[in-house]
């Protein structure tokens, strides 16, 4: 057994998770050469990294002067996915790139090119992707076991308080030290629904089904730049994909989702039935199906990536090429839509909890769900249609719609 080198980019916040789960392995066939961030002592890993003499610094680009690692885990901001994936492969590492993959189509391309050109592996973060609940239900999808897919929709409210969009520089930014962040309700906390649906459909079990066209519709209640509400409605060669997620809440529902086939329904969290509170459910004519639970936060993309590495196994991995079709809804969405401000008259404050949130919203979105509607396709006043973008030969991002 081969032992591997680790390197991780990013330790605060979300990144302090990896390094949490790493120590928590008392295997000896691999090891943390160093750890990267520009304020380690904010993480909350940083005295355990000290007391084991975790070699610690401020950019990869000097961690590869003094080590090496077989490889990077890139956990930072958005806008550094590209560079640091890059700048690891230059440097002999396979990475293990947190989602999204990157900001832009262009970035992800830029990826992909230097992947091949120094042939490593790099997987992408996706938690769902790993999911053998997923993996197993992709499976029977693509041996057509359900028939064609017709429909695919997901609504996830998450509350989101106002110390959220506080906790770093860069949340809810579109851009930043000139440099795509493009942190969304949809690019962040939700984005692996929106993208587990655009796996499911996707011919092998690695990749995506690209998305051909999107019309989006992007809200806002918070002071941030991006937007913390959305709906969308995606089109690829062989179903429509529905996607709803707000922050703009003030109770959490879902993630709820309901994919409609020519043979079965597959639902997950569905309010009218009980079996699917947190589990996977086929519903053909005469019975049902259970495939069980998804575990969203579980840690496995860790383990599938070092053991691919560490041990010889060829598990499957979430590929650039499939993190670049909800980059490429990401992008057209901006394309499609301006970012309305909620009017005044629905918004709320809670004090106790910190959170902006918009009167009926939750209730509207449910209904738009339950319709296969976009917002302005339900007559609500603020509502406004955004233009359909074509993803054909989508290969540059310049700027969403002011």
């Amino acid at each position: 057994m081969k032992q591997i080198s680790v390197v991780l980019a990013g330790i605060g916040g979300y990144s302090a998770k990896y390094v949490e789960n790493i120590l928590k392995k008392t295997d000896s066939w691999f090891r943390i050469a160093g750890v990267v961030d520009p304020y380690p002592e904010k993480s909350t890993m940083y005295s355990r990294l000290e007391d084991m003499d975790i070699p610690i610094f401020k950019t990869l680009k000097e961690f590869y002067r003094h080590k090496k690692a077989d490889l990077a885990i890139i956990s930072s901001p958005i806008h550094y996915h590209c560079e640091q994936t890059c700048e690891a492969l230059e440097n002999g590492s396979n990475v293990l790139c947190e989602k999204p993959a990157a900001a832009t189509v262009q970035e992800i391309k830029e990826m992909i090119y230097q992947r091949e050109r120094h042939r490593k592996l790099v997987a992408v973060g996706f938690q769902w992707a790993y999911d053998p609940v997923f993996l197993k239900l992709k499976q029977d999808v693509i041996a057509g076991k359900f028939g064609a897919p017709l429909r695919l929709k997901a609504l996830v409210l998450w509350p989101r308080d106002i110390f959220y969009y506080k906790r770093t520089s860069w949340a809810g930014r579109l851009i930043m030290n000139g440099k795509f962040v493009l942190d969304s309700v949809a690019n962040n906390a939700t984005s692996h629904f929106l993208h587990a649906m655009l796996f499911l459909i996707g011919n092998d079990l690695q990749n995506s089904i690209t998305p051909k066209a999107v019309e989006a519709e992007l809200y806002r209640v918070n002071k941030i730049e991006s937007f913390d509400t959305c709906c969308m409605k995606i089109k690829t060669l062989s179903a429509e994909i529905m996607f709803y997620a707000s922050h703009a809440v003030n109770e959490l529902w879902g993630p709820q989702f309901a994919f409609d086939f020519e043979g079965a329904k597959i639902v997950y969290n569905d309010p009218e039935i009980p079996e699917s509170q947190g589990k996977i459910i086929a519903i053909y004519k005469n019975r049902k199906e259970i495939y069980g639970p998804v575990e969203h936060g579980s840690m496995r993309k860790l383990w599938v990536v070092m053991e691919n590495l560490g041990k010889g196994r060829n598990e499957p991995v979430c590929t650039l090429e499939s993190a670049l079709s909800q980059t490429l809804v990401i992008n057209g969405a901006h394309e499609s839509s301006e970012i309305i401000d909620f009017p005044e008259a629905v918004v709320k404050f809670d004090k106790d909890k910190s959170l902006f949130w918009v009167k009926g919203l939750s209730e509207f979105m449910k209904s738009c769900f339950e319709k296969n509607k976009l917002f302005s396709e339900m007559g609500i006043s603020w509502a406004k249609h955004g233009r359909k973008i074509e993803l054909d030969n989508y290969e540059f991002f310049k700027g969403g719609t002011k």
